[in-house]
């Protein structure tokens, strides 16, 4: 008995320790799984952040990917900045409990809208982004590749 015991612990330590994710495991490129827009996260002080490297030309106004720019954007004195380097996710933590990163804001730049985020990676190369009004079910999941 003791030794089936020993053995039981043994292994959900193991799964415990192997089965959770890394805190920096949401680092690197990311490309939307409708190939509509490639990100990079990265690490700035304990948050993680999300900026647009590349998106597909053919969404919205036509102009070519590098001059195209925020109009959507409410602040007017940010309409000019571009597309192309801009922040679209910052503020996420890492909680280890539910092992998923939280209380981020994501921008929306077809509409001019920042929303609440959350962002969970799954079976270990899947990112779901979740962005949300109030409450995490009225909004909109995104599904991420690794590259």
């Amino acid at each position: 008995m003791r030794i089936k015991l020993s053995v039981i612990l043994m292994f959900s330590a193991f799964l415990n320790v192997f089965c959770q994710n890394t805190k920096d495991e949401i680092l690197g490129k990311w490309m939307a799984t409708d190939k509509s827009v490639e990100v990079n996260v990265y690490k700035e002080g304990n948050a993680f952040r999300a900026k647009v490297i590349w998106f597909d030309e053919r969404l919205g106004g036509g102009s070519p990917l590098n001059s195209r720019v925020d109009i959507y954007n409410p602040d007017i004195n940010l309409r000019h900045r571009k597309i192309i380097g801009m922040d679209i996710l910052e503020g996420l933590h890492f909680n280890t409990e539910n092992q998923r990163y939280e209380n981020g804001k994501i921008y929306d730049g077809s509409s001019g809208r920042i929303w609440d985020a959350n962002v969970e990676i799954k079976e270990g190369s899947r990112l779901c982004v979740r962005g949300f009004w109030k409450w995490t079910w009225i909004g909109k999941t995104l599904y991420f590749g690794r590259i």
